[in-house]
């Protein structure tokens, strides 16, 4: 038993990180400023295994969902999220400071695309054309501006605090 969590203790920071970006998703917040988008391009850099992350995220958004209720969107949302993962998996070795700006917006902009496309295929408030789905994106502009900013802050956030707690490892 102890080989085990002596083996795991390197999932121990990433996973507690990515379920308290999670469970923020709990508290009163502005509409689509959540941690979620940031938590899929953060999980492979925390993450060796793409498994671990999408484990670590499908876990964390289900407990959320059962708190907050679910709902009909619930495919395009997490079907947008393991794409994410699946991308930046392959692009983890690359974040930094720098591109971690970059990886946001597009990890956003996916999303947005996706889950605007949902609300659009399976919803009753946009005409089913070519039409209704551009109306369906501009409506959903201003929410596009929130999913931004809370991605970029709570990506920074988890990059900076990760790269604190790897400087502390090598101090110590």
């Amino acid at each position: 038993m102890m080989k085990i969590l002596t083996n795991n203790k390197k999932y121990f920071f990433p996973l507690g990180l990515v379920l308290i970006l999670s469970f923020s998703r709990l508290i009163p917040h502005p509409p689509n400023f959540t941690p979620v988008i940031a938590v899929a391009v953060m999980s492979s850099y925390f993450f060796s295994n793409k498994y671990m992350g999408l484990a670590a995220m499908f876990v964390s958004m289900i407990l959320a969902d059962s708190v907050i209720g679910f709902y009909s969107g619930m495919f395009y949302v997490y079907f947008s999220l393991v794409l994410i993962i699946l991308i930046f998996s392959n692009l983890a070795k690359y974040i930094n400071f720098k591109n971690l700006f970059l990886y946001s917006l597009s990890g956003s902009v996916i999303f947005f695309i996706i889950t605007n496309a949902g609300v659009w295929f399976s919803g009753l408030l946009y005409e089913k054309s070519f039409q209704g789905l551009l109306e369906c994106y501009y409506m959903a502009i201003p929410f596009f501006k929130n999913t931004v900013l809370s991605t970029l802050i709570f990506s920074y956030c988890a990059f900076i605090a990760s790269s604190i707690r790897k400087t502390k490892l090598k101090i110590i």
